[in-house]
């Protein structure tokens, strides 16, 4: 299931916790287009369906027309200008979202080939938290875990020890 080109940890990690808090009869709305993590879901037993390749930050009706129990978000946030219009926009009461941490010794993420591949934001924990919090979702659970890299170097050590990704389950705030 686990190919050896994919972040392997990271999956097995962000499958986990998923299965923790949602149940498989829940379908999902996976923001983003579908991509190999989607298809781990999907391979699990989820009903799956991806948004389509629009500009999140703008064109919200996928979203907006979804009537999925669950929406999930791994690694999207970082990449758009405003997740808090995106977080607002969403009908299902479940959250199941991911973001690579910001980390103190590595600067933002910038692809030099792809344009849309780049990090507009890097989160600390506390901000991810805030941004929930401010757009209508309380976060009941949440874990981090490190991405360690097979290299030799002060950089590499830091990144075993040090939290690279964080995921939380939320549920829309009862008014």
């Amino acid at each position: 299931m686990y190919e050896k080109t994919f972040p392997n940890k990271r999956f097995k990690n962000t499958i986990n916790f998923l299965e923790k808090y949602v149940s498989k009869d829940q379908s999902i709305l996976d923001l983003g287009v579908e991509n190999p993590f989607s298809k781990i879901m999907i391979e699990r037993g989820y009903q799956v369906t991806n948004t389509q390749g629009e500009d999140l930050d703008i064109d919200f009706k996928n979203i907006q027309s979804s009537t999925t129990d669950v929406v999930t978000a791994f690694e999207i946030f970082e990449h758009l200008i405003a997740p808090f219009n995106v977080l607002r926009e969403i009908k299902g009461n479940k959250l199941v979202a991911s973001i690579p941490l910001r980390l103190w010794f590595s600067s933002a993420y910038q692809s030099k080939t792809d344009p849309w591949d780049r990090h507009y934001h890097e989160f600390e924990d506390w901000q991810f938290n805030w941004l929930l919090e401010k757009s209508g979702w309380e976060i009941k659970a949440s874990e981090k875990w490190t991405n360690p890299v097979k290299k030799i170097g002060f950089r590499p050590l830091l990144r075993s020890i040090t939290p690279r990704y964080y995921i939380v389950y939320a549920e829309r705030k009862k008014i």
